[in-house]
């Protein structure tokens, strides 16, 4: 599904498809939030340099998971729903064109999640 997404990247940047862009980037943004690990808990540095900063070899380095298939595929899929859901909203409160926009959107990922079957 990363893949997909990231071959669809490209392509719509270089066609100037900004509802396209924006989707993808979003969809790319929220799979690498769910590969987030929360931080450990290790008190800072009280002393040295810089009191509070993270110290040692990667110790800036944010550890990740590997999402499976069905997680990334999840992440989308709920991307997708909330731009439903949002479009439903915009719609009632009178703002149609932005409505539309996020339906276009929807689509747009419901298609690329279609392509990776």
């Amino acid at each position: 599904m990363r893949a997909v997404l990231q071959s669809a990247l490209l392509p719509a940047m270089r066609a100037g498809d900004k509802d396209t862009v924006a989707v993808v980037r979003s969809a790319l943004a929220a799979i690498a939030n769910a590969e987030a690990v929360p931080a450990p808990s290790t008190p800072p540095a009280e002393d040295g340099p810089v009191a509070g900063a993270a110290i040692g070899v990667g110790s800036t380095e944010a550890p990740r998971r590997e999402l499976t298939a069905d997680e990334v595929r999840e992440v989308v899929e709920h991307e997708r729903q909330d731009r439903v859901q949002a479009a439903e909203e915009s719609e009632a409160g009178g703002l149609g064109e932005y409505a539309a926009r996020l339906r276009t959107q929807a689509a747009i990922l419901g298609f690329l999640i279609e392509r990776t079957g």
